[in-house]
């Protein structure tokens, strides 16, 4: 059950979204991280088609009226939409006041030690109430630890090491494979018993490979008919045989005076 944190905007003098800066054009860090953002947000549009959120990357944050927008490489929030018109200004990013909610979960990705990960933004989205901090570190610029997981107690954060996020049904772990051709370390969303979220490549894989063997047991299974069949026939055809083996011995024997009947 998703603990969330609603923001009545009647309550707030909401700011006016024309004079806020909702994009500056500024460029993804680098190819790595402009990678690992497309598997962890395509990945949640790919398998949670049953559910309703908002998950992005590099896409701003406005929480408090007066402050800058806060930018997390991935975030997911859960029990909302992208707005019809995103062209908006009011709905190029996300303005806690008029989503009401802040988001569930929160991923920086390090890729250097500038980025203040387990500083300033750690008490940003403490104070903002995220419920789910993650740090992935995949060169370990921060520290031997490659993934740090911040759970929210009371009003501060906890580092936690489990990395099934209870309040959201969704765990983090780290999967060497293949995405987008490249073979390398990524983090990824799973579920409970460990299994990762599919992204759409992998689901299209899966349903040809599932096609492909369905083809193959009802070709096997043909086959194991025609097989069938085929010994049937033999059989018949070995009864037959058998028979006329048996008239032609009578036969035989009657020519000769004997009575088959009678043997």
């Amino acid at each position: 059950m998703v603990e969330q944190v609603l923001i009545n905007a009647d309550d707030y003098s909401v700011p006016d979204a024309n004079q806020l800066m909702t994009e500056d054009d500024t460029p993804v860090d680098n190819f790595a991280s402009a990678r690992q953002q497309r598997l962890l947000v395509g990945s949640l549009y790919s398998s949670l088609q049953d559910q309703t959120f908002l998950a992005e990357a590099n896409v701003g944050i406005y929480h408090t009226d007066g402050e800058a927008a806060i930018v997390p490489d991935v975030f997911i929030s859960f029990d909302v939409q992208t707005p019809e018109n995103w062209w908006e200004k009011q709905n190029r990013c996300y303005l806690v006041w008029k989503f009401g909610k802040v988001p569930e979960v929160v991923i920086e990705i390090v890729s250097n030690k500038e980025g203040e990960e387990l500083g300033k933004k750690l008490r940003i989205y403490e104070k903002m109430r995220v419920i789910y901090y993650v740090v992935y570190d995949p060169t370990q610029q921060l520290g031997e630890k490659t993934l740090r997981v911040y759970q929210l107690n009371g009003r501060y954060y906890r580092e936690t090491q489990e990395t099934w996020l209870e309040q959201v049904g969704l765990g983090v772990t780290l999967w060497t494979g293949e995405f987008e051709g490249r073979q390398d370390n990524w983090l990824r969303w799973c579920y409970q018993d460990g299994s990762v979220l599919a992204t759409g490549d992998e689901l299209a894989q899966r349903e040809r490979l599932e096609k492909e063997q369905a083809q193959q047991l009802a070709q096997q299974e043909r086959l194991e008919k025609e097989q069938a069949q085929q010994l049937a026939q033999q059989e018949r055809l070995e009864k037959e045989q058998a028979q006329q083996r048996a008239q032609l011995l009578a036969e035989r024997l009657l020519s000769l005076g004997i009575d088959p009947e009678n043997l």
